[in-house]
């Protein structure tokens, strides 16, 4: 998308929305206020540094700033739905009767003891951060593993039932993760919610934490206040005991990014910061341990400073980080593709389409299936594909075509 209006070209978007929100009479720090976002995106949007949002972002944007028919924003500019939707994995069907069946009456058959199900998610767990079609491999895992693990949270009593609740919280975050970035947001929050409700049954702390951590995703993508999410996260990190104990560290820490991760959000930069010094510092303590299934270590840490800056509107500062960050030291190909995604986006911010397609191949490379349901990802390739540096053009295109993104 042109960043200056032509003759011929009329006005962009960025001066739509500019135009618009001065008739309504709202500051751009309103307009961020309500979005969600920093007044500096808000800024950067009228300017047309960033390309026109996702269609939900878009309809909530022309909410605020009072605009009933949407053209007034978007003007002759083409929106694609498929890519500006949410793509649905062939497995979603399955995943949804499950979760949304109910079993009555038990089932006549002997729960499994808590050891074995600990060991099937951890199994899981490892399957979800392998390089190939993760997605693919945990639907098929999920509906049998859902299953027994209710059955058994169910049945068996005393400590093994609550053991058998903290391998069903575990197995709530597994199913949240396949459905996010899919057209499911009533099952994301209902298995985010389940697994909370499941870790506070089995009465245990490191649970709690996990659940919070995964909460705090389900909050942001529904725009909930930064406040709440950051109070979630405290209060679950006052739960866990102080020793130095590596899972409790990194459970910890895991909170506070979580935190970090708000307040970027929200363009709280100081706040931001503070939070991302004390996972940092966790980190450091963890030296070279990285938590088996959480994946919280000195990696991740530093992979996600590039999303802050990106959501604090700095993508010189996010390229900073990611000149250093060492993507061997992150155990998991899922959490590689997506920090190549939020390094491409930085790239894409500063207007280098040429680095941000390379970025995102290797995102497709290292992790074919977190591409393929990355927002970000569906929305900028058609654009590239069009309007790109003329060299990468064809490569957008290709990668589109990867994805079953129409161009």
């Amino acid at each position: 998308m042109p960043s200056d209006a032509t003759p011929d070209a009329g006005p962009t978007f960025g001066q739509r929305v500019k135009r618009a929100r001065e008739r309504a009479g709202k500051t751009r720090a309103y307009v961020a206020d309500v979005m969600g976002h920093s007044v500096e995106w808000v800024k950067g949007i009228e300017n047309d540094r960033f390309k026109m949002p996702s269609l939900p972002k878009l309809l909530r944007l022309a909410q605020t700033l009072g605009v009933e028919d949407i053209t007034e924003l978007t003007g002759d500019d083409r929106i694609t739905a498929a890519s500006y939707t949410k793509a649905e994995h062939a497995g979603l069907p399955r995943i949804r009767r499950v979760l949304t069946t109910y079993q009555l009456r038990a089932a006549d058959r002997e729960p499994e003891p808590a050891a074995v199900l600990a060991a099937r998610v951890r199994r899981a767990w490892k399957l979800w951060h392998s390089a190939g079609d993760h997605r693919t491999a945990i639907a098929a895992l999920l509906p049998a593993l859902l299953d027994d693990t209710q059955h058994s949270a169910r049945l068996l009593e005393g400590s093994d039932r609550r053991r058998a609740r903290v391998a069903l919280a575990q197995t709530y975050h597994l199913a949240q993760l396949f459905l996010s970035f899919q057209p499911a947001p009533d099952l994301v929050y209902l298995t985010g919610d389940r697994a909370m409700t499941a870790a506070q049954d089995a009465d245990s702390p490191r649970a709690i934490a996990a659940a919070a951590w995964y909460m705090n995703h389900v909050y942001r993508d529904a725009g909930e206040a930064a406040e709440a999410r950051v109070d979630l996260a405290e209060q679950a990190a006052a739960l866990l005991p102080r020793r130095d104990d590596p899972d409790h560290i990194a459970r910890r820490g895991l909170l506070y990014l979580a935190a970090a991760l708000s307040y970027a959000k929200t363009g709280q930069a100081g706040d931001a910061w503070r939070c991302w010094d004390k996972a940092d510092a966790a980190a450091r303590e963890l030296g070279e341990y990285t938590h088996p299934w959480l994946i919280f270590g000195r990696g991740i840490v530093d992979g996600y400073a590039i999303t802050m800056h990106n959501d604090l509107v700095q993508p010189g500062k996010a390229l900073e980080v990611a000149a250093s960050l060492d993507l061997g030291s992150i155990p998991s190909a899922t959490r590689r593709s997506y920090h190549l995604i939020e390094t491409a986006r930085a790239h894409g911010m500063l207007g280098e389409g040429v680095a941000a397609v390379a970025l995102l191949r290797k995102a497709f490379e290292e992790s074919p299936e977190t591409i393929q349901y990355n927002l970000h990802t569906r929305s900028v390739l058609p654009e590239l594909a069009r309007s790109g540096p003329r060299m990468v053009r064809e490569d957008a295109a290709g990668l589109a075509r990867d994805l079953g993104v129409p161009v």
